[in-house]
């Protein structure tokens, strides 16, 4: 377990000011490893439950496939877990997953069984310009590894970009999550990067003024806490 005495967790620290080595220079065989352990804390901590959750008030036995892009789909395992239960649903769904890492495509392409039919793209996903509208944008731990401003810009992408609305699934900052995180052995890459993601992570009145920044009404969306450890933005429209 890591100390946490002294720690100031009343204020989001930059990702400048403490890095993850995820963001940095590391093979394609300690990515990967690392987007497998992180697929495992995801598992046992109910990670995509709240992604879920939000995307099952989509209504049973939609035909006409709803287009749902992932921003920072690193392994691609949301993606994967949507698939399955589109499935089960009976939702029509096409699927695509962006990462500006140039690893995570493989990654995800080697962990994904082709008949999903999930489309991997490398880039920045403020570029991206599908041939089909998008329906849903989602985001799965990736807004704590942003600047403030550069969180302001992807919400304002999701506001113009998604038709039918977009949600954000993160870290809640908190002393108790930074500490439930050792209580486990990951990774030595997840090992060194959990701490220093809840402290990256957001608090309520964090959101609250990101989304004034990017010109979003708090009337409009949904803010929620889920246990352990997340806090979740989502917007319906």
């Amino acid at each position: 377990m890591w100390p946490s005495a002294g720690i100031d967790f009343s204020r989001r620290v930059s990702p400048r000011e403490l890095p993850e080595l995820m963001d940095g220079d590391c093979s394609y065989e300690d990515f990967r490893d690392c987007l497998r352990s992180l697929e495992k804390v995801n598992r046992w901590l109910l990670g995509y439950r709240p992604t879920l959750a939000w995307l099952d008030k989509l209504p049973r036995g939609l035909r006409e496939p709803v287009h749902i892009v992932d921003v920072g789909s690193g392994g691609g395992d949301l993606l994967r877990r949507i698939s399955r239960r589109a499935r089960r649903r009976q939702v029509a769904v096409r699927l695509t997953g962006i990462d500006l890492n140039p690893h995570a495509a493989r990654a995800a392409s080697e962990s994904t069984p082709k008949e999903c039919g999930i489309a991997w793209v490398t880039g920045d996903a403020m570029l991206y310009r599908p041939d089909e509208k998008i329906d849903i944008v989602v985001s799965s731990l990736t807004a704590h590894h942003l600047e403030d401003p550069e969180v302001v810009t992807l919400l304002q992408w999701m506001e113009a970009t998604a038709q039918r609305g977009w949600f954000i699934n993160d870290l809640e900052r908190a002393e108790w999550s930074y500490r439930m995180f050792g209580w486990v052995r990951w990774h030595p890459i997840v090992q060194h990067d959990g701490p220093v993601s809840f402290r990256r992570a957001f608090r309520k009145e964090d959101w609250v003024r990101l989304l004034a920044g990017a010109g979003i009404s708090q009337e409009a969306v949904t803010l929620e806490r889920w246990r352990p450890g997340r806090l979740c933005v989502g917007r319906w429209k």
